[in-house]
This record gives C-alpha cells, sequence and structure tokens, in this order.
C-alpha cells in the first residue's frame, strides 16, 4: 500500500511530465523533424516503440523508412539473448559511418540493453558518438530528454524502476485492427537465466480501470482484437490494493465486447483454474495459451527457478485441451542449460512427445551476465547444444504439422491483417487457435474477420479461400 505522500509525489511528477509534453507540443520545436525506430525483442519492445513513436509525432516528428533520412535514429533493444546483442552492436557499427557524414544526427540507445549498467559502459565505450541512453522505465520521459538534446546538451541517462505513468493514449500503432495493451510491467520470478527482473524491474499492474478504459476506446475506434500484455500476465493485479485479478480482468476485458481477446505471456505456476473457465466461458477470449515450458527435466527446471515439476506442467496442459474446446497451445524451450545432461535432454523431448505442441519457441542457452545462471559451471560442448536443438526441432516441426493437417478442408475465421510477404496477390491473417493463414481474396477484405475454406496445410502456415 502506498502512503499518501508517496502518492501525492506520484500524482506530481506525473503532472510534471504532463506538463512538459503539452510545453514541447505547443513549442512546435520539432516540426519537421524525423525519425527512425530499429526494434529489435519481444512484444514488450515492439509495444514500447509503439509508445514512442506516438509520444515523437506528438511532438512533430515524422517517421520515415530509413536511418539515411532521419535526423534521429531510435535502437530500441533486447537483453534477452547473445544475437540480439550482436545486431545491436552491428547496427551502431553502421550508424558511426553515418554520424560522420551527418553529425547533426541523434543517436539514442534505449530498452532493455540501456538497463544493463556493464552492458551501456561497453556500449559507450566502443560508440562513443550515440547521444542519449534511457532504459525501459523512462519512455514517458522523451520530451524531457529531446528538448536537451535541441538545446545542445549531450546527456546519458542512468535509468532506475519507476511507477506506472497513465499519460493518455500517446501509441503510435502498427495495426488498424489489433493491438497490444499493456496491463503490467516486470517481473519477480528471477528465473536463473532470465534478464527480465533486472531490466524491467519487478512487478507493476495498471490499474484495471484504465486498462477497461483503452480497450473501449480501442474498440470504439474499430480495432478487432486486443493482446493483454505483460511478462506474465497471470501475476496481473497481485501488487495492487482492492482490484481484479487476471481471471476477474479478462472476463471483464471480454464483457466489453471486443472480438477477439488474445494474452501474453503466461508463467505455468500462475495458471489458475479460474482462468481456464473463464477462457472457456467466452467465445471471444482465444483458444489460443502460449505456455512456456524450457525443459523437462525435474533437476533442470529446479536449477532455472521455474517453481514447478514435469508432472505439474504436463497436468496443467492436459487441464487446458480437457475444458477449452479446440485450443491450441504453444510453448518456450530451453536447449543445453548448464550441465544438461541427455537424460534430462530425453525429460524434455518427453514432454514434447506427450504434449505434441502446436509450435514451439527453441533456443540454446544463452548466457545472460548478472543472472545467477552465468555464475554456473557449463562443460556442453556447442556441438552437443546445437546437435540436441536439431533433434528437438525435427520434433517440434513434425507435431506443427500434424496438428495444422487437422485443419484442412475446415472453415476457420480468419482476421485478415495485410498482403502476404511472399505472394502480393493474397492475403494473410490468423485463426482464433493463431493459425497463421495465406488467403486468395479480394485486398477490400483486409481488417475483416471472414470464413476461410482451408485447402492446404504445411508445417507452419496454412492456405486457404475465402468461403
Amino acid at each position: 500500500m502506498q502512503l499518501p505522500d508517496m502518492q501525492e509525489a506520484k500524482k506530481r511528477e506525473q503532472k510534471e511530465v504532463q506538463y512538459i509534453y503539452e510545453e514541447m507540443k505547443i513549442s512546435n520545436a520539432f516540426d519537421g523533424k524525423k525519425y527512425f525506430i530499429k526494434t529489435y525483442g519481444c512484444q514488450m519492445n515492439v509495444h514500447d516503440s509503439e509508445e514512442i513513436a506516438g509520444l515523437l509525432e506528438n511532438l512533430g516528428y515524422t517517421p520515415v523508412e530509413s536511418e539515411l533520412e532521419a535526423d534521429i535514429i531510435l535502437l530500441n533493444t533486447c537483453a534477452i539473448r547473445e544475437n540480439a546483442h550482436d545486431k545491436v552492436f552491428g547496427f551502431l557499427g553502421r550508424c558511426k559511418h553515418l554520424k560522420k557524414e551527418k553529425p547533426e544526427v541523434k543517436l539514442i540507445l534505449c530498452g532493455c540493453m540501456a538497463q544493463e549498467r556493464s552492458v551501456v559502459d561497453e556500449i559507450m565505450e566502443k560508440h562513443p558518438y550515440i547521444d542519449l541512453v534511457f532504459g525501459t522505465h523512462n519512455i514517458h520521459e522523451i520530451p524531457n530528454y529531446l528538448m536537451n538534446l535541441h538545446e545542445g546538451l549531450n546527456i546519458e541517462v542512468k535509468s532506475n524502476e519507476s511507477n506506472v505513468y497513465e499519460v493518455g493514449e500517446t501509441y503510435k500503432r502498427d495495426s488498424s485492427y489489433t493491438a497490444w495493451v499493456n496491463i503490467m510491467y516486470g517481473c519477480d520470478k528471477f528465473c536463473t537465466y532470465c534478464i527480465v527482473p533486472y531490466t524491467r524491474g519487478k512487478e507493476r499492474s495498471r490499474k484495471s480501470a484504465d486498462i477497461l478504459k483503452e480497450i473501449a476506446c480501442l474498440k470504439e475506434k474499430g480495432y478487432k482484437e486486443v493482446t493483454l500484455l505483460g511478462q506474465n500476465v497471470n501475476a496481473y493485479g497481485r501488487d495492487l490494493e482492492n482490484d481484479l485479478t487476471f481471471a476477474e480482468l479478462l472476463e471483464s476485458v471480454a464483457k466489453l465486447g471486443i472480438e477477439r481477446i488474445r494474452f501474453v505471456t503466461s508463467h505455468p505456476w500462475n495458471f489458475t483454474d479460474e482462468m481456464i473457465e473463464i477462457i472457456a466461458k467466452y467465445d471471444n477470449i482465444m483458444p489460443y495459451i502460449h505456455l512456456p515450458l524450457q525443459s523437462g527435466s525435474d533437476r533442470i527446471l529446479r536449477m532455472m527457478g521455474r517453481r514447478y515439476k514435469k508432472e505439474e506442467y504436463i497436468a496443467l496442459y492436459r487441464k487446458i485441451k480437457k475444458l477449452v474446446p479446440n485450443v491450441a497451445i504453444t510453448t518456450d524451450i530451453i536447449v543445453g542449460f548448464p550441465n544438461e545432461t541427455e537424460e534430462d535432454f530425453k525429460e524434455t523431448l518427453d514432454v514434447v512427445n506427450t504434449c505434441k505442441f502446436d509450435g514451439a519457441f527453441t533456443f540454446i542457452y544463452s548466457k545472460r551476465e548478472g543472472t545467477p545462471a552465468a555464475r554456473m559451471d557449463d562443460e556442453i560442448t556447442k556441438e552437443e547444444k546445437e546437435e540436441r536443438l536439431h533433434r528437438l526441432n525435427e520434433i517440434v516441426n513434425t507435431y506443427s504439422n500434424e496438428n495444422n493437417q487437422k485443419y484442412k478442408g475446415t472453415i476457420q475465421k480468419v482476421l485478415l491483417l495485410g498482403t502476404s510477404e511472399k505472394d502480393e496477390s493474397k492475403c494473410y491473417g490468423y485463426t482464433e487457435t493463431m493459425k497463421l493463414v495465406n488467403v486468395e481474396c479480394n485486398k477490400s477484405l483486409i481488417g475483416q474477420i471472414v470464413d476461410v475454406d482451408i485447402i492446404e496445410a504445411k508445417s507452419f502456415s496454412l492456405d486457404g479461400i475465402v468461403k
């Protein structure tokens, strides 16, 4: 519970941020300026970029398709895996040449990498031409930072954890039909391999009234689908007093009448029977659940700090399958966690063969400095890890194909979202169970939910024609 003086301080700080924003908006300091955002990472990063873009455009900036055209370049970074770090460093290397040619261009690093002190120090040493660094907790302060840059003050921001700010509908959403809606930030699970609690901070839930207001507004604007977003959505509300649980929030959203509701990501340890009942009860809550497994070995799960055992995960999986008709379940799996044995790996394969997931995001363990797992001894060779990943993917892809084959010859409701990248004569969209479908249809149907006859099924997509 917040003390009255803390509540008043938070209100004053929010008013100050809003005042700075409105003052700059009136000043037209950035009219005609152009911005470019490069986003790495998860859905949360994508949604953060939507908020950043909205703030920038309300200040007078306009978007461009290339960093070569921009007055400011923002790299919204991910800290989860090593290859994300490598991509950021590669992009920064290209920006070095751009800064030499156009020294007036402002280069900004933000996102999860900006929360890692050791990484920021390394980046600033190798790339001292970066003009601004700010973390995931400071997005609402962008107007103030940019005014400082505009006035010639070169600053670097060391981010600290902040409260949840409600500064209005500032998102520049990537879609006119589907929308991410943050319901909470941060995570308290502290899985030993995961950097998120250190970059995103502790769990902080938005008030349910603010969430429901945002979704009602989206419905009024014609959005067909919302995805409730959080590092662990199941934990929603535990930090709030006299507010809703996640199951209650999910039901309240369903009652608003928006046509499609999804949520990511769920931790198995917090997945309650009440949640399953609500999902089964409402037709507009989509029968698709992403349920990260990470490992099928109890020994490795314990080392990971996952708080459940193999059989408990399987029992939850079966309960969801039993109570939610036609549900599709996908998962995350890490291969090669420190000192994972062949027997440990076979336990993971056993869960995959038992659950027959609709799909899985599979990864070789990526060491993240500052996490407990980074200090663990690891004697598994790179070749062993790659061989296990190959074996796992073969099995995962087999079940993905088998599950997709069940759709052939059926009629599926598909929300069409745009033109197919591989074939511009077709549109693409997703079924209620989150299956990608390439559809032969008139492009005027984009943005609508249509009945599609599935005529072909592949491992990773479906083909269909409008019924």
